[in-house]
């Protein structure tokens, strides 16, 4: 049965951060708030785990994971970023855009695309899901909470999906009853951004 922490959305418990991020290192799933609704995280080096959120999605071969990162300080490891598309991720970031970038040989190969060896990084503006990265020390391997057969769970009440899923993961962190949205997708790995998916954030600045 998984762990349930209240945290606070504005001033999370640095003690609860602390103990959530010991139950990714020790190879937990958890369930945690970005400003786009609850994910699915685990460890980015964690097969076993990527291996049981596809099992808990009923994910196909191939979906797209998600790196979620705590600044821009990272996205060099991962990718290849040009000068114009780091300006335009600072300029947007923490927010609501997941911003499909080249991949780097350091990132491991299952989680690139087949045909284009890309990765969608994101910097949530969400103040648990920023302390739980700055603990960690890394980004979180992520997708969003979306169950087999539906579109979101409803709200994201973090008392349903105690519900649904605390025989499936290791933590559950309430923080906040949260909409679930989706976030804007924009493709920067040519000179010109293209929008694959509009959401929560507003495209003017990719247009």
């Amino acid at each position: 049965m998984s762990q349930f922490f209240y945290i606070h959305q504005e001033n999370p418990q640095v003690r609860l951060i602390h103990q959530a991020v010991e139950i990714l290192r020790k190879g937990g799933v958890i369930v945690y708030p970005t400003d786009s609704g609850y994910a699915l995280g685990c460890m980015l080096g964690n097969k076993h785990a990527m291996d049981r959120i596809v099992a808990i999605r009923k994910l196909p071969e191939g979906h797209n994971f998600t790196l979620v990162c705590s600044d821009l300080s990272e996205l060099s490891t991962y990718s290849l970023v040009t000068n114009r598309a780091y300006r335009l991720i600072k300029n947007n970031t923490p927010g609501s855009y997941t911003f499909i970038l080249t991949a780097t040989k350091e990132l491991p190969r299952r989680l690139m695309t087949s045909k284009r060896k890309t990765i969608g990084i994101r910097v949530p503006n969400n103040q648990i899901a920023l302390d739980l990265l700055k603990e960690l020390g890394e980004p979180i391997l992520s997708c969003s909470l979306m169950l087999p057969g539906e579109e979101y769970i409803t709200q994201s009440d973090p008392e349903e999906i105690r519900e649904r899923l605390e025989h499936q993961v290791e933590l559950i962190i309430h923080g906040g009853y949260l909409d679930q949205r989706p976030t804007t997708v924009v493709d920067l790995t040519e000179d010109t951004p293209v929008i694959l998916r509009e959401g929560s954030g507003p495209i003017t600045p990719f247009i």
